[in-house]
């Protein structure tokens, strides 16, 4: 009889708050997050409590014991660890470089290696300039013009395209694949623009690659700051015979069990239609990855809490993922789908927030033509808050794994124009980011959860 009541009372406060319009409950998903929010709070211990959480770090370690503790507090249905082995590599003492206009006159410059790049002998590594901007100069000069030298790949990031990750797209290729391309007309080393559309002095880092190349042919790679490739390229126009020195002392080990931290509140219809919100919980070592990920880490348990908070009982489960490995590996991406998969998890939809804590414009989409169409008849729920970014395109990496022809995939995103001054830069710190524009992305997924939850997919 009790158990009878309990559900009557639960079916009852479901009705009641499916009885309100959906502008009046994201008034008050809003209302929440902007005056009692928790994403901000969350950020700062992450970022200055634990600080870079490279994967196999004892930061990361660190990170996915606060996160579980905090999904924990929130009273879901479920949270656990779900293992994955990563890759763990270390950057060692820091980089070393200068310019060599004749010997002894220097002029010292600022780089830092890129992710998974061998170290420089130990007593770094001395050669003249080759600069290209594509990797058809480069084979067009050939291995006489090459061999023996360092390949200096200076293509800037296009300032004219206003999509910013347009023109990060653009370039990224001369970073993850430059090492390979350079070898095989036998460079020792390769310096690589920073992918950064303003000009400092913050040397960017970033995956990069060796593809199959054996271990003995494999050259040290490092990005150097868009203000020292602008000196280096002018110095190299005045004078083709200068060099360049460079020392890192990188190394890859074996690789080490990780986790992705997940939590659930169970549907109370469809308990075996999920939805899911996440970001990466793993960043670079330079800087502490306030925006990337720990932005869309915070929000993405932001949602969860908001649902709570809110008093939304949703009909289907929502997920929060945090997955670890994004950045060098996609594991923890991998890891999941591939477990939903044996599973047969039904994942109707999957939003990531990876593109920094700034104001929220809107969200981009890979679905049908029927589900886009039904989200665009929610666009006008959100331009009181000034969001009117509803289109077709990527989603992210994490939540890539998971598309079908039938679900939807999407990613928040918040305006670019300043995410590439701090990707993967020493400067990606709590101070970069906003409280308010934090909480306002936070707000806006669990608005777009809220919807499909209610609503479903075509």
């Amino acid at each position: 009889m009790l158990k009878t009541y309990a559900l009557l009372c639960c079916l009852l406060i479901a009705t009641n708050f499916y009885s309100q319009t959906d502008e009046e409950v994201l008034k008050k998903i809003y209302y929440n997050t902007l005056t009692n929010g928790k994403s901000y709070e969350w950020l700062n211990y992450l970022s200055n409590q634990i600080g870079s959480r490279l994967s196999g770090s004892l930061g990361a370690e660190r990170a996915v014991d606060f996160t579980k503790e905090e999904l924990d507090k929130l009273g879901l249905d479920q949270v656990w660890l779900q293992p994955v082995m990563v890759p763990k590599w270390v950057r060692g003492a820091k980089e070393y470089a200068y310019i060599e206009t004749k010997p002894g006159k220097t002029n010292i410059v600022n780089i830092c290696a890129l992710g998974g790049s061998v170290a420089t002998p130990s007593l770094g590594i001395k050669a003249h300039i080759v600069e290209v901007k594509t990797f058809e100069e480069l084979e067009a000069l050939g291995k006489a013009n090459i061999e023996g030298k360092i390949v200096f790949f200076n293509r800037p990031m296009q300032a004219d395209l206003i999509q910013t990750h347009e023109a990060y797209g653009g370039c990224v290729n001369q970073r993850y694949q430059g090492a390979v391309q350079a070898a095989k007309y036998g460079a020792i080393g390769v310096i690589v623009r920073s992918m950064n559309l303003r000009l400092d002095d913050l040397p960017h880092t970033g995956s990069m690659t060796y593809d199959d190349l054996p271990v003995e042919k494999r050259i040290p790679s490092a990005a150097i700051s868009t203000n020292d490739a602008e000196i280096l390229s002018t110095m190299l126009q005045l004078d083709k015979n200068i060099k360049l020195y460079f020392k890192q002392n990188c190394q890859q080990l074996k690789d080490v069990q990780s986790y992705n931290v997940i939590g659930e509140i169970t549907g109370s219809q469809y308990p075996k239609e999920y939805m899911l919100v996440g970001g990466h919980l793993d960043s670079w070592d330079l800087g502490d990855g306030s925006h990337d990920d720990g932005a869309g880490v915070v929000q993405s348990m932001e949602v969860l809490r908001l649902f709570k908070e809110c008093g939304i009982k949703p009909k289907r489960s929502i997920r929060v993922v945090l997955f670890m490995n994004e950045e060098n590996g996609l594991r923890g991406a991998k890891k999941y789908a591939e477990e939903a998969k044996q599973k047969n998890e039904n994942h109707i939809v999957a939003l990531e927030s990876d593109a920094g804590g700034f104001t929220p414009r809107g969200f981009s989409f890979e679905c049908s033509d029927a589900n886009f169409n039904q989200v665009l008849s929610w666009q006008h729920l959100f331009k009181p808050y000034l969001i009117h970014y509803f289109e077709k395109g990527g989603s992210g990496s994490d939540v890539g794994p998971l598309k079908t022809d039938k679900n939807v995939v999407a990613g928040l995103r918040p305006d670019s124009q300043r995410y590439f001054d701090h990707h993967h830069a020493s400067n990606d710190t709590f101070d970069a980011v906003n409280k308010r524009e934090l909480e306002l992305g936070a707000g806006t997924m669990t608005a777009l959860m809220y919807l499909f939850d209610k609503y479903g997919i075509k």
